[in-house]
């Protein structure tokens, strides 16, 4: 079976117990994870009923990142739903039912109790507010982890079309407390929570403290961002593809999914 990239995160923590970023990779990469998690009975609309499974660590819901996986594992028909990591973390938290992930696969078979679900949805749960007031003095970052880089570039690489750029630069207060700032350009104000949790994220799954990183918006032609620019990383976000023109072609009756054949 195809490695996962749930799979690779497993590894490579199971391989660094001690390593809280290997940890912090493999939660970051559950919440990002279609789950197909198995139900007591059919879903009735939005409402889904987890089967809960007793074991010896205590109560669990049992999920799989592959629909093979849970195939092999139960053997026969049974109701599930497929839904994000996050998603599932949220249901669970506060339920005293954890999550076991790909029993019967001995490589990558996860029990995540309780607790680790309330910490996980906690932690997708924040939104930071955006900064009110900018700063005057812009410098290029320091002392951030890479790991942080490539989070950021990770998570707005999946926003296309809801900004144009993002800056991230450091800046200083008038008491001389050294921060930083991530400053989009051009954001729809109605995308801008939807921006400002997906940094939240990034920099909760890279370690650091909520409070390292501030995050603003501003348009296009705000006189700060030359300033800014001029210094700061930039993060191109990607732009929404256009949509493929329509073949002039004449289809055979039936052949076009937008005119079908018309029945007698």
């Amino acid at each position: 079976m195809t490695e996962t990239e749930l799979d690779a995160a497993h590894r490579s923590m199971t391989a660094a117990p001690e390593d809280p970023a290997a940890r912090l990779r493999y939660y970051e990469r559950l919440a990002d994870t279609e789950l197909f998690l198995l139900l007591a009975a059919e879903p009735e609309g939005d409402m889904v009923s987890p089967r809960i499974f007793a074991l010896e660590d205590g109560d669990f819901a049992l999920a799989f990142d592959l629909e093979e996986r849970l195939a092999d594992f139960v053997g026969m028909p049974v109701p599930y739903a497929a839904l994000p990591g996050r998603a599932a973390a949220r249901a669970l938290a506060g339920q005293d039912v954890g999550l076991a992930l790909n029993l019967g696969d001995a490589a990558c078979a996860q029990l995540l109790p309780a607790e680790a679900l309330a910490w996980l949805a906690g932690a997708l749960d924040h939104i930071p507010e955006a900064a009110e007031v900018l700063p005057t003095e812009f410098f290029a970052p320091r002392d951030l982890p890479r790991a942080l880089f490539s989070a950021i570039d990770r998570r707005l690489s999946r926003l296309a079309g809801i900004a144009t750029r993002a800056f991230l630069v450091g800046t200083a207060g008038l008491d001389g407390t050294v921060s930083h700032l991530l400053a989009f350009e051009g954001a729809r104000a109605s995308e801008e929570p939807v921006l400002a949790k997906a940094i939240a994220e990034a920099v909760t799954f890279s370690g650091l403290e909520s409070s390292c990183l501030d995050v603003t918006f501003l348009s296009t032609d705000d006189p700060a961002l030359a300033q800014i620019a001029a210094v700061a990383v930039c993060f191109e976000l990607p732009e929404i593809p256009a949509l493929p023109t329509r073949s002039a072609t004449v289809n055979a009756p039936g052949m076009d999914p937008a005119h079908p054949p018309r029945l007698r």
